[in-house]
């Protein structure tokens, strides 16, 4: 669900970028059957997944929430930080989050055709509550765990997990600021070695 940081983590390709972000939504070797960008793209995601699930820094933040959340924590850790890296968006880019979240969705409107049909369906929805925008706000962070729990059909409680967020606020916030700085290290040195794989 952390969408925002997919996004961002990808670099300036915009394929690649599409495929970060569709990455859960396919399984196995099917990436083989999207264009190399896209391949690309979601290989990427896998890594970057691999290395958040393992990360001390990330397990400290779903063991503040492991209570009451159990193995939904990690999810709800994922929008935390992407509600931080929206909040504080102009540290990790020139270019507004409004007009590059604006650019983001014409590239997926421009290439609907090679979206898996999760991601189809999804689009035009997500596009409608401007879902990543939200992200910046508590507010909006609320409206996302909502959809979330009631996918679940109530289970998860994760529309709970805003009381987390405000009261351990500047802990999350400072675990994702160092945990954020390793990661963009991270995906750039595993783009730039998936492309080479692919000679690309």
């Amino acid at each position: 669900m952390n969408f925002l940081a997919h996004i961002y983590l990808s670099g300036d390709n915009e394929l690649i970028t599409i495929g970060n972000f569709v990455g859960d939504g396919v399984r196995g070797n099917k990436y083989k059957l999207y264009p190399v960008e896209i391949q690309i793209g979601i290989k990427l995601h896998r890594h970057i997944d691999t290395f958040t699930d393992a990360h001390p820094i990330f397990r400290r933040c779903t063991k503040r929430l492991h209570k009451g959340y159990s193995h939904y924590s990690g999810v709800i850790v994922d929008i935390f930080y992407d509600h931080f890296l929206a909040k504080n968006w102009k540290n990790y880019s020139d270019i507004p989050l409004d007009i590059y979240i604006a650019d983001f969705y014409k590239s997926l409107i421009n290439n609907m055709a090679i979206l898996p049909p999760r991601f189809q369906k999804l689009t035009p929805i997500m596009i409608e509550g401007n879902w990543l925008i939200s992200y910046a706000t508590v507010e909006g962070i609320q409206l996302v765990l909502n959809g979330m729990n009631r996918r679940t059909k109530g289970r998860s409680k994760m529309n709970e997990a805003t009381k987390e967020l405000r009261t351990h606020y500047d802990a999350f916030e400072k675990d994702f600021t160092d945990f954020f700085e390793e990661l963009m290290v991270f995906s750039a040195e595993k783009r730039i070695e998936i492309e080479r794989d692919f000679k690309f």
